[in-house]
């Protein structure tokens, strides 16, 4: 248990640093055309960092409608929460 605590605080601060980037489109207002879930922010994670996240361990309440920076909590164990910062930007 001490080893898995240890693991976790480790990929925290990794995760803590991280920005995944995600492009949607978007419509007036910055409000996106659909939205971002938690399985592309997670997919997006180990596409371009190489982290695997399990998608049920990122508490995101509603998903992403609106371009910008958005923090997502990671409970990575019961005593380890990272912040995920998302930054969703308008593509074409």
């Amino acid at each position: 248990a001490a080893e898995e605590l240890a693991e976790a605080k480790k990929l925290k601060e990794t995760l803590d640093k991280i920005t995944v980037e995600l492009t949607a489109k978007a419509g007036e207002g910055g409000r996106l055309f659909g939205s971002i879930t938690s399985k592309q922010i997670a997919e997006e994670l180990q596409k371009k960092h190489g982290i695997k996240i399990d998608k049920r361990k990122m508490e995101l309440d509603d998903a992403i409608r609106t371009l910008g920076h958005t923090k997502v909590p990671v409970k990575l164990h019961h005593d380890v929460i990272a912040t995920l910062t998302v930054h969703v930007k308008e593509g074409k």
